[in-house]
């Protein structure tokens, strides 16, 4: 099994110049994959002004529309970019193929090209997802802390082999009474484990399943917009 979970992109270099007429609104990235992946820019997105960024990664059986939805709703009035790959098979390579591989470098494209088009805040630049995608977003946000600043884990499973790096903050939620990934050997487990590592970490617990409370993904927005 790989471990190799390392992403190469990174945000433009302070005062580089941005193309003036990148688009607002959804649109499709050109960045190859067996499905289309979308970005979505914030009407209010303005040249002069680093926006953040979340890459958001859907659940089993999903694809990027799925991942979108954790925070579209919220996007445009919060002024986020949102960057959603969607999985080459129906879930994450670590987990569909026990290695890190095509999803990963789908991931690393769809941000450079992000990238290279939009002026990104790098303190506030995060990987976030549902289920198989937040555990995916575990994985690929400790490894590349010296990216992501911060992560979003809404009901994860587990974290996948990796190399830490960097001190990324961390948002974990789950539910209760969730049949789908319960919450002691999944979220629990995770929880003890990254605060036993000394990371920066707001955990929340609500009553219910396998779901994403409108409370809990505005609690998240809020947690990130805080820096």
């Amino acid at each position: 099994m790989s471990a190799d979970a390392r992403l190469e992109a990174r945000p433009a270099p302070v005062n580089s110049v941005f193309p003036p007429d990148s688009p607002t609104g959804l649109h499709k990235l050109a960045v190859g994959g067996t499905r289309d992946s979308y970005v979505f820019v914030s009407s209010q997105y303005k040249l002069e002004t680093p926006a953040p960024l979340v890459l958001l990664l859907h659940g089993a059986g999903g694809h990027a529309h799925d991942g979108l939805r954790v925070l579209l709703h919220l996007a445009d009035q919060a002024g986020l970019i949102l960057v959603a790959p969607a999985s080459n098979r129906n879930t994450w390579d670590i987990i569909a193929g026990r290695s890190y591989g095509p999803d990963r470098d789908l991931a690393d494209r769809a941000l450079t090209d992000v990238f290279t088009r939009y002026h990104v805040d790098a303190t506030r630049l995060a990987v976030g997802g549902f289920s198989d995608g937040a555990s995916y977003a575990l994985s690929l946000g400790l490894a590349n802390g010296d990216l992501f600043s911060h992560i979003l884990a809404f009901s994860p499973g587990f974290i996948g082999p990796l190399q830490a790096r960097g001190e990324p903050k961390v948002f974990i939620s789950h539910g209760t009474e969730d049949p789908i990934l319960p919450i002691d050997p999944c979220s629990r487990r995770i929880v003890r484990q990254l605060r036993d590592a000394g990371y920066p970490l707001r955990y929340e617990e609500f009553v219910g399943e396998h779901v994403i409370p409108a409370e809990i993904a505005e609690a998240a927005l809020a947690w990130l917009s805080e820096g």
